[in-house]
């Protein structure tokens, strides 16, 4: 267990705090919501390494200090309804649901779903709902969100989600084709005014059925 908890402490002081994440709120939450417990029992010994981990599907956790970025970039409260594409190991979903209203987690896979509901039953949240479907292009059938994240990359960024913000909403999402994509946080300011702001490089495997730039056939 001391091992356990060491390895935390370095994730947290060699990995995230050098990552510019400096808000104490986001920094103890990940002592309390604990990485371990949405790992693959086959990967345990990768928890708090400076990696994505594979969950099967084509699917991997994002490295440590993307997801603690994420979450400190988005600056949750209480009143927040989120979004989240691609529920994948749930940890995230826990990370947002612990300062948020209400989490809507949609993954396209049943499997990782039930996974990620697993996952999550320890930690006996009432503010998460878990749903099932393709939302690579969008979601709610016109509902809208105080904050949506991607937790796949798309190449393009399909116009459904910033047009599903209510204004003073936030939109986290990684956008572009390896080698390079950007973390992108996009605020809804006004009806048709957005502001983006580049948060880092980083590169992880898109959503499924995630949008593509219009090939030109000569």
């Amino acid at each position: 267990m001391q091992n356990m908890e060491q390895a935390r402490f370095n994730m947290i002081e060699q990995q995230i705090r050098p990552c510019d994440v400096l808000d104490a709120r986001i920094l103890e939450l990940l002592h309390h919501v604990r990485r371990e417990h949405f790992v693959p029992e086959d990967k345990k010994a990768m928890a708090f390494m400076d990696m994505e981990i594979p969950l099967g599907y084509g699917v991997s956790m994002w490295q440590p200090k993307l997801e603690a970025r994420a979450i400190q970039e988005l600056h949750l409260n209480r009143r927040d309804q989120v979004l989240e594409v691609g529920t994948g190991s749930g940890y995230l979903t826990a990370l947002l649901s612990s300062l948020a209203g209400h989490v809507t987690s949609v993954e396209i896979e049943p499997a990782l779903s039930a996974m990620a509901k697993l996952h999550l039953s320890s930690y006996h949240r009432d503010n998460v709902t878990l749903e099932i479907g393709d939302a690579s292009r969008g979601w709610g059938n016109g509902t809208k969100y105080d904050v949506i994240v991607l937790t796949g990359s798309t190449p393009v960024l399909p116009e459904a989600f910033q047009s599903s913000l209510n204004i003073g909403g936030r939109l986290f999402a990684i956008v572009g084709e390896a080698p390079v994509m950007e973390a992108k946080l996009i605020t809804r300011v006004a009806p048709d005014i957005y502001e983006t702001v580049n948060i880092m490089e980083t590169c992880v495997a898109p959503l499924q059925n995630a949008q593509h730039p219009a090939r030109f056939v000569f």
